[in-house]
């Protein structure tokens, strides 16, 4: 990567023209600079003493200031005075600047003419690393995503190696469909020309710097951003995305603390179910309540729980690896031993907290609040049963796990409180019993708990409008608007992709034509016959370290010719954590995730590869399961609901856009016989999915 034969071919492919700065821009309010530890006009930068500068740096941090930082400022000081002196003064700088999506702060940030710039130091380095290419281009896809006022901005990312060896000026700029400038490199010596040479390629309207830092900033996170964030101590508002139209995440955490501390003056118990689209902040929700009451010496002490096996894993291990890290730069250093039982108390798996009930007999658990996450995916009463006898040796277990969960929480003798939170069409497995088995349990043998109900419980996708009758006389009974999370944060492209999935899933193709034309633009989907035309547009479009994978059905057992075999094992923590250098890592393109694999969690891309286990034909769909050596009907209601929410989790993974796979099946082969997988395939087309070239 920034090879001077890399940079010729994506000229070649996309040399696009500077973005212009919008003309009408909100006046100025508080400014996006409080961010930064310095800030001030070049003017004022270039009139500044070192001695002012590094004073102002060193009084906004909260940790002591090392020798080498001290240098590292001084020679940034001095590079970017020197950069800029025959700039005229105008502009805007600022240094160590917060990124709160990320945790992180870049170096400079300088606002000049119709650019903003996006510079990443590395003093006293030689070399321009891929990893550091790679912080510094995430920096400006930040900034460029998630800052109002630099939509529509060209984002110019520098690396500036400080002893590299100088080669010139990097000739070749090269702009991406948003405005993003392929990575930039520079030395101490050659930053001043670089930027006057992008400033006469940049010819758009230049940037009023003012109104330009009166942009707000509004980042949507992925779950394990969000559960870094909140680990350490961020507030919920300074890493979500907050819009007049969506009821902020704030108000649902703001009425689950009034049921808690409700609960806990009136020595009650109560329990809360929290409804939203896919991607809309429940587990946010969930995790930054959970956060907020993380004390153990606390009565208010929470656990976060989920049967979601991947999703818990991934988090436990990107937590403890974040301690660790922290705390290497610190006194007193944590191994990733004691990280991982730290972070364990904090998220556990449901079916642990589950088994630790049960050999605690009457005991109530240590927590007085409870927050399962996909609350409708607990088992039933029969699947409990049957999981107890074959694996506990319990052969009368007789409740179903949502009966069980509140029993343990009701052991309490003062008050508890749960929370469920409750994802539309996502029960994806065999005994999974939706909500509506909660809802039965507390009419059935726990009347005495209070029950705050989102109004949205009632929708069909929630599967629970049947159930809502049984709580028709219940005494104790609430409904807030603000348990229900309407809009998906997932794709801060496009939110309404759920939207779109869902009626192409129902075969609306009105409401899909609708749902299409609003995010086609922003979110890109796109259909193809092909898997490696599908890898290469994956790897063409992903910069930075966005991260992309394959995704496909568990059911999918017909794509072994494509080497996608779902019965492999399969790492999720490799998966989604390692690095593009890691072969296990979703980067490689090897290895697919499924339903199972990937349900509540993200992928900036994903490859969407279809098999004939869901297939359409004859306008309608049909199920399929592959057994021994051939395809077999799916004639059970709820396998078939299984299959179709399989492929909703599918389809709604991708942060930015995904490619559709349907191949062309094999007609010297009868499980993969092309009419298989053609109607699927002309389906999708038909309702507008363009087809690769």
């Amino acid at each position: 990567m920034g090879s001077a034969q890399h940079l010729r071919r994506v000229q070649a492919r996309s040399a696009l023209p500077c973005f212009g700065m919008a003309d009408a821009l909100s006046p100025p309010t508080a400014s996006l600079l409080d961010r930064a530890y310095y800030a001030a006009s070049v003017e004022a930068f270039i009139a500044d003493n070192d001695e002012t500068i590094l004073g102002r740096l060193a009084a906004s941090t909260s940790f002591a200031i090392e020798p080498t930082q001290r240098d590292a400022w001084l020679a940034q000081i001095t590079i970017m005075r020197a950069a800029l002196a025959k700039s005229g003064g105008q502009g805007l700088i600022a240094f160590e600047f917060a990124v709160p999506r990320m945790g992180k702060r870049i170096d400079v940030v300088l606002v000049q003419g119709a650019a903003v710039y996006v510079l990443e130091f590395k003093v006293g380095q030689r070399e321009f690393t891929s990893d550091a290419i790679n912080q510094v281009w995430d920096y400006a896809l930040d900034m460029k995503n998630f800052h109002s006022t630099s939509h529509h901005a060209t984002i110019v990312p520098v690396l500036v190696a400080t002893e590299a060896e100088d080669h010139g000026v990097q000739a070749v700029i090269t702009s991406d469909h948003d405005g993003v400038v392929r990575p930039l490199q520079a030395t101490a010596g050659t930053l001043g020309v670089l930027l006057r040479t992008v400033e006469s390629w940049c010819t758009g309207t230049s940037i009023d710097a003012q109104r330009w830092a009166a942009g707000r900033y509004s980042p949507t996170p992925t779950i394990i951003e969000a559960a870094l964030a909140l680990y350490n101590g961020h507030r919920v508002e300074d890493i979500s995305r907050r819009e007049a139209e969506v009821i902020n995440l704030n108000e649902t955490t703001a009425q689950i603390d009034a049921v808690v501390r409700q609960a806990r003056a009136s020595r009650r118990k109560a329990i809360c179910f929290v409804t939203g689209v896919p991607g809309a902040g429940k587990t946010l929700v969930g995790l930054n309540v959970a956060t907020k009451y993380h004390d153990k010496a606390s009565e208010l002490y929470s656990v976060f729980l989920s049967g979601n096996g991947p999703l818990v894993k991934i988090l436990c291990e990107a937590l403890a690896r974040d301690r660790v890290e922290r705390s290497s730069s610190s006194a007193t250093r944590v191994t990733l031993g004691e990280a991982r039982s730290e972070v364990r108390a904090f998220i556990q798996n449901v079916h642990h907290f589950r088994d630790e009930c049960i050999r605690d007999g009457i005991r109530p658990p240590v927590e007085h609040v409870a927050l399962f996450d996909e609350a409708q995916r607990a088992w039933n009463k029969e699947q409990t049963a049957a999981f107890m006898q074959r694996k506990k040796g319990h052969a009368n277990f007789a409740m179903s796990e949502p009966a069980f969960l509140i029993s343990c929480m009701d052991r309490h003798p003062d008050w508890a409180v749960i929370v469920c939170l409750v994802g539309g069409g996502q029960e994806i497995n065999t005994g999974e019993a939706g909500i509506g088995e909660w809802l039965r349990a507390i009419r059935s043998d726990f009347p005495h708990w209070h029950v705050h109900l989102s109004p949205h419980l009632t929708d069909s996708e929630y599967a629970a409008g049947d159930a809502i009758g049984l709580l028709a006389g219940h005494t104790h009974l609430e409904t807030h608007d603000c348990l229900h999370l309407s809009v998906s944060m997932r794709s801060f492209r496009a939110e309404y992709v759920s939207a779109w999935v869902k009626a192409v899933l129902d075969i609306d193709r009105a409401a899909a034509a609708r749902s299409f034309a609003s995010i086609r633009d922003r979110y890109p989907v796109v259909l193809t016959r092909d898997l490696m035309k599908a890898k290469a547009w994956l790897r063409e479009r992903a910069r930075g370290t966005e991260r992309y994978g394959l995704v496909v059905s568990s059911q999918a057992q017909r794509l072994k010719p494509h080497a996608i075999d779902v019965r492999a094992d399969f790492n999720p923590v490799h998966w989604f954590l390692h690095s593009r250098e890691d072969v296990r890592s979703s980067f490689y393109l090897e290895d697919a995730a499924t339903e199972f694999d990937v349900q509540g969690l993200e992928l900036d891309w994903a490859c969407v590869v279809w098999d004939g286990d869901y297939r359409y034909s004859n306008g309608g769909w049909q199920h399929w399961s592959f057994k021994g050596t051939r395809w077999q009907r799916i004639n059970k209601l709820d396998r078939k609901v299984y299959l179709k929410n399989a492929y909703r989790v599918l389809l709604t993974r991708a942060r930015q856009g995904m490619v559709v796979v349907v191949p062309y099946g094999d007609s010297a082969d009868p499980t993969r016989a092309p009419q298989m997988y053609d109607a699927t395939f002309d389906y999708l087309r038909d309702l507008g999915v363009p087809e690769l070239p």
